[in-house]
């Protein structure tokens, strides 16, 4: 059996595994989704629409926030984490399933934006639950580097997600991929839920939050719901992490998992290719964020986070340049792999920052808001966005560095207003 630390990591990672294995695999199949569900001969526009579900599913991730951040905040982080893993499930197996719009027709494209639904709402409330439950069960002197495997499994999931899509396109011809090879990756992300499943159900509680529930037991029997509680007592903690959450959002949705995409649209990669660096690059992505993270319980979260959105702000637009004058295979690999470190440095450690500056019983909600917040406005649409961008006339190639660089002015603007260490809200073991 798994130590008991060690359990909590695995059990409140998998979920986030699952959910970012799903978004990943999605974007890196949008042409093939975009072929199989939307009619028309227009290519490009059927791939602004493949990316329009990807966006729509991040509508209801404040939704899922709200609600699940919330239900976690009450009944527990155990509860929670069980719910948003079933609900991935769901929405992982109504895309794969779906029949394809020359079957159906039209329902062929409501089954996908229900399952992209279904996707959201679990993941609305996935990252808040698992960082507290995360940050509860680490020493204080630990946080970030026990919070920071939240990140690295989204590094897991990519790697898994560029392993299939590169194993899918290599060992099967083009026809069969677009037929119902594009298939088997989200048939394979179900395999994950047995297993996530057993560990969720089989946790306990935190120290923290069982301390809290006996304080509002003993102390405040009429307290506020914890939404209220937040939108009352912790205005700005939310402005301050919705500014840090931003880059967050845009560093992840444009350098790891849309850029894979982009360099075929626009640079002329084949998929192989892309998919093959995207391989590689998750390896340094996945080492970065525990190293990053183990960094800030040495040097300050806001300190650390600090020089990585200035890193960003200063090396995302000269990558995609040299990119551009040496598209050759292992340029891709080592521009993608320092996007990966660069982001990595990021969100290694923005879990135990964000999730530091709400107490224990508001913690889920807090984190669940300022998250989902930012990545549904500045992240779920950005692939639509930037596609559009750079296709119209006139538009830039240098669109996604722009877009990273403005995102780090904002983060940079927040950084200084978060806190090194968490309030003091837990015991000992918290």
């Amino acid at each position: 059996m798994l130590a008991g630390k060690t359990r909590a990591i695995v059990a409140a990672s998998v979920g986030n595994m699952l959910e970012w294995y799903d978004f990943t695999v999605y974007a890196l199949f949008a042409a093939y989704v975009a072929r199989n569900f939307f009619p028309g001969e227009d290519q490009s526009l059927n791939l602004l629409k493949a990316f329009l579900a990807f966006g729509l599913g991040f509508v209801v991730r404040p939704i899922g926030a709200v609600l699940i951040g919330n239900y976690g905040d009450r009944a527990g982080r155990k509860a929670a984490l069980t719910l948003t893993i079933l609900l991935m499930a769901a929405g992982t197996g109504t895309i794969a399933l779906a029949p394809a719009y020359a079957t159906i027709g039209i329902g062929a494209p409501l089954l996908l934006l229900f399952g992209r639904v279904l996707q959201g709402f679990s993941a609305g409330g996935e990252v808040g639950g698992a960082t507290a439950f995360l940050l509860e069960n680490a020493a204080p002197q630990h946080r970030g580097v026990v919070t920071s495997w939240l990140e690295a499994s989204m590094g897991m999931s990519n790697i898994l997600g560029a392993l299939a899509a590169f194993s899918v396109t290599t060992f099967l011809p083009p026809s069969s991929v677009e037929a119902w090879g594009w298939r088997i990756p989200f048939l394979f992300g179900l395999l994950i839920l047995p297993a996530g499943l057993f560990l969720r159900r089989t946790l306990h509680e935190t120290q923290s939050f069982e301390a809290e529930v006996e304080r509002r037991r003993r102390d405040s029997p009429t307290r506020k719901s914890p939404l209220l509680e937040t939108f009352t007592n912790h205005r700005r903690e939310l402005l301050v992490g919705f500014g840090v959450a931003v880059l967050w959002a845009v560093a992840v949705y444009v350098l790891i998992v849309y850029v894979p995409v982009y360099v075929q649209i626009t640079f002329g990669f084949t998929a192989r290719q892309a998919f093959g660096a995207s391989l590689v690059a998750n390896v340094a992505f996945v080492a970065g964020c525990v190293a990053f993270g183990a960094a800030s319980d040495r040097i300050g979260r806001r300190r650390l986070l600090t020089l990585s959105a200035l890193a960003l702000l200063v090396c995302v637009l000269p990558l995609f340049m040299l990119l551009r004058a040496f598209p050759s295979t292992g340029v891709l690999i080592g521009v993608m792999t320092a996007f990966c470190v660069l982001v990595a440095s990021f969100v290694g450690v923005a879990p135990a920052g964000l999730a530091e500056i709400f107490p224990t019983g508001v913690r889920s909600t807090g984190t669940s808001l300022v998250y989902n917040g930012a990545f549904t406005i500045f992240g779920g649409f950005a692939p639509m966005i930037l596609t559009w961008f750079t296709r119209r006339p006139g538009g830039s190639v240098f669109a996604p560095a722009w877009y990273v660089m403005l995102a780090a002015l904002v983060a940079l603007a927040a950084i200084p207003f978060l806190s090194d260490r968490a309030p003091a809200v837990a015991p000992a073991g918290s």
